[in-house]
């Protein structure tokens, strides 16, 4: 069990000696990162701080629900709105990322900033680039690691229905409600707190996973029937999705989330891909199951990183050449999923 106090007294004083406190989260927010960023951000306004919330791009559609993300300050829709805030912070707090350049274009601006910078994490191997870093990768979500935080600075516990929500949100998405990453006991026992505060989970439930348009449906079902490969013999599968196949099925930010983790449900499948083709570079997502460690094929090949049974990457050339790539690195580890079940 990780000593979260060793971080709490340092943190409580920076709070509280701080006039323009700025919570910034990652480009293509998710929703622990937004659930983390909502949370803190109700924290620090229930204990009398000013405090602002900015966000590199556009949050997904399905996100937009959460009482407070209209607040959050889109960094490409509003740069000059953004830049006074990072300016006037003194101090900056990071949620849910590990590597500078995933504040986007942000990310110049903040590390000049003469403000205090906490980071506030869960991703292995973070880049030393703030003041005070609290990562610890042992935790499901940096949501469950923003309530333990919080729990801690607290005299008594603070609960009020918008951090609940939010908080909740966070856990189910980082742990796509309970399928994969590294959720314990304690992780449940969090969620039973926030259950007991009035969280109505099947509302969120439908919110985050219900709450999709027909073209992405018909999307899900071409993205099954027409582009997925399997490929038994290396325990792996893989889905890839052309901007043409995006177009014709009116595909918005948020779509493709969950994409990447279907093929798993197949017999025999430990590994799996979702490639998605961009205006110059490909992003891919990775899933695995067991000990197959999806975030050193992310990092060794892919540009990424993550958790070991869910992370990312991106691979600068075309569709195909990127698929031939990834065939090639997955043939050069083929010794990963010798004793993988």
């Amino acid at each position: 069990m990780v000593d979260i106090s060793k971080y709490t007294k340092q943190l409580f004083n920076l709070f509280c000696l701080s006039d323009n406190i700025l919570i910034i989260s990652h480009i293509n927010p998710d929703g622990d990162a937004i659930g983390s960023q909502i949370a803190l951000y109700q924290y620090l306004k229930h204990i009398g701080r000013n405090v602002s919330m900015m966000t590199p791009n556009y949050l997904q559609e399905f996100l937009k629900w959460m009482e407070c993300s209209d607040q959050i300050n889109i960094f490409i829709r509003e740069r000059n709105k953004c830049k006074k805030l990072i300016d006037a912070a003194d101090l900056i707090i990071m949620v849910d990322f590990n590597q500078p350049n995933r504040m986007g274009e942000a990310e110049g601006l903040v590390i000049a900033s003469k403000a205090r910078k906490v980071l506030i994490d869960h991703h292995l191997d973070p880049t030393d680039f703030a003041d005070i870093q609290i990562s610890e990768s042992s935790f499901c979500s940096t949501s469950e690691l923003v309530y333990e935080l919080i729990s801690e600075m607290s005299s008594q516990p603070f609960m009020n229905k918008v951090y609940a929500e939010a908080l909740y949100t966070g856990i189910i998405t980082d742990t796509g409600n309970f399928e994969h990453g590294s959720y314990t006991a304690s992780t449940l026992r969090i969620v039973a707190d926030l259950l007991e505060a009035g969280v109505e989970k099947e509302k969120i439930l439908n919110l985050v996973y219900n709450n999709f348009s027909a073209d992405r449906l018909r999307l899900q079902g071409y993205a099954m029937n027409k582009r997925m490969v399997v490929l038994p013999e290396l325990k792996s599968a893989y889905i890839y999705l052309t901007k043409a196949d995006l177009k014709e099925y009116n595909h918005v930010k948020g779509d493709t989330e969950g994409f990447v983790n279907m093929p798993l449900s197949i017999k025999g499948i430990c590994f799996s891909t979702l490639f998605i083709e961009k205006d110059g570079f490909i992003k891919l997502s990775f899933r695995s199951k067991g000990m197959f460690p999806s975030n050193e094929i992310a990092s060794l090949y892919f540009s990424g990183g993550g958790h070991m049974n869910a992370s990312g990457g991106e691979y600068y050339d075309t569709l195909e050449n990127t698929i031939t790539y990834f065939l090639k690195v997955l043939q050069e580890n083929a010794w990963r999923f010798e004793n993988i079940e």
